[in-house]
């Protein structure tokens, strides 16, 4: 019993870390490289371009270490960013966009981003701007069906 409810506050611990930190998860139904492949669909579709895709694990064999497949998407579109960062410059550290899309042990895939709404509260935007921030929800959920 005491492992059990230990094991469910450790549980409930990293939910509200999670929450608390403005990342949202979502799981896929789709294999790893096919969630990878439909995203970047998804943002060329929307007009936004991929800057960077880094493949965490690929740098983690290049240094004799090995972690599950973990592939970070960098994203945007510098007629939307730009404007943003002029009126709030700290959300550079966050933009371009990101979505991170990992494979757990079990096989299971799953894609995570910032919520628009942390990134706003985070530098201090005000309602009418946090639409822009929305595009990984959109395009991952565009994505993912």
């Amino acid at each position: 019993m005491k492992t059990t409810l230990g094991a469910l506050a450790i549980g409930l611990a990293a939910s509200m870390a999670s929450a608390d930190s403005g990342i949202v998860s979502r799981s896929s139904p789709y294999p790893f490289t096919q969630t990878i492949e439909r995203i970047e669909s998804v943002i060329a579709a929307k007009g936004a371009t991929v800057f960077a895709r880094i493949d965490h694990s690929v740098e983690a064999r290049k240094v004799g270490l090995e972690m599950l497949p973990a592939t970070l998407l960098i994203f945007g579109n510098p007629k939307v960013g730009t404007p943003l960062m002029n009126l709030a410059p700290s959300l550079a550290i966050d933009l371009p966009l990101k979505v991170l899309v990992v494979q757990g042990k079990d096989g299971m895939v799953s894609v995570s981003f910032n919520s628009a709404e942390f990134l706003a509260t985070r530098h201090g935007l005000a309602e009418d701007q946090v639409k822009p921030l929305g595009a990984p929800a959109a395009f991952v959920e565009a994505a993912l069906r």
